[in-house]
């Protein structure tokens, strides 16, 4: 998915000065994004934000639905980063310029390495085009996550992964699907570039649950449905709750049936710069990528959309810099 906005916000990410050293409850509210115009879908970005830019390598959150909304993503490009894909509701068709065409369902990880550039579509479906008069679109309901690429990998050939089986722990009164990294045992099969876990938690009305974690980790927790309780906070859908390092295990309680994703990883160490969709490490990075884009070298075609490329925004007046992890 795209970072449509037309103002994107410069977001400097990374080094490990102000990570918790130790477990925290950070609560952080997400802010509303309209994806593609008035009319379309509506998302909750809650990284980056002013109060958190990263939670181990995972740099980019968006909770959207459930609602009857239409995603029609047109060609865009990514770099230096990797596009996790998940939905809870609905269906989503993906294209992008390595030749990937995947529909994507609930309980299936799509999984996108954009390394030295990529350029991607998204479209739900049905389509507008195909749906009878008055037919109101499907319902969306899931979540688009993007991973920063460490510095030796961030140049690696562009490739897609789609995982239709993912490992599930059984748990009384849940389940445990995991979408990357390691987590009680258990390895995803979704190629990983630095030590990181995520993971979406289901949990039956009155379920209680304690996750595995690393002391050496970071961690945050994003509703998907329901409401959920976590080392004593409550958390519903829309926020991160932000836990912090030092912890040797997560404990999440429901009073209903309630969804959770587990996001986790060792503390990025280097500073990145995020621009609209591109992943660098300075401005002059930025700079180049876009020109790039705009003028139609280094990322590809994408073919079967029905549409022309998304255009890069203009670039703010002042040159991008590295602020840290948290603003």
């Amino acid at each position: 998915m795209s970072n449509l906005e037309s103002e994107p916000r410069e977001a400097v990410c990374g080094g490990r000065a102000e990570v918790a050293g130790e477990p925290v409850l950070e609560l952080t509210e997400g802010r509303e994004v309209v994806l593609g115009g008035p009319r379309s879908m509506k998302v909750t970005r809650t990284l980056p934000t002013r109060g958190r830019r990263m939670v181990g390598a995972w740099c980019f959150a968006d909770l959207y639905g459930p609602e009857r909304a239409e995603m029609r993503v047109p060609p865009h490009p990514h770099t230096g980063l990797q596009t996790v894909s998940w939905l809870v509701e609905g269906t989503v068709l993906h294209r992008d310029s390595v030749g990937s065409e995947q529909l994507i369902r609930p309980g299936r990880l799509n999984l996108m390495t954009a390394g030295r550039g990529i350029a991607h579509s998204e479209e739900s479906l049905p389509r507008r085009a195909e749906r009878a008069p008055g037919e109101e679109p499907g319902v969306l309901h899931g979540a688009q996550l993007w991973v920063a690429l460490p510095g030796p990998d961030r140049d690696v050939a562009p490739h897609f992964e789609h995982h239709p089986e993912l490992p599930v722990l059984a748990e009384p009164g849940a389940t445990v699907t995991l979408l990357m990294g390691e987590l009680g045992g258990e390895v995803s099969p979704a190629r990983a570039y630095t030590p990181i876990v995520g993971a979406e938690v289901a949990l039956h009305a009155g379920a209680r649950l304690r996750l595995p974690a690393r002391p050496d980790f970071e961690y945050a927790l994003l509703g998907l449905a329901g409401e959920i309780e976590a080392e004593g906070a409550v958390l519903s859908p829309g926020p991160l709750l932000y836990l912090g390092t030092g912890r040797s295990s997560i404990t999440v309680t429901a009073a209903g049936p309630a969804r959770v994703l587990l996001l986790g990883g060792e503390p990025f160490e280097e500073q990145i710069v995020m621009w609209w969709n591109f992943v660098g490490r300075s401005h002059d990075d930025i700079v180049r990528f876009r020109k790039e884009w705009n003028s139609g070298e280094g990322f590809g075609a994408v073919h079967g959309f029905n549409g022309d490329p998304l255009p890069a925004p203009a670039l703010p007046s002042t040159r991008l810099r590295p602020r840290g992890r948290v603003r």
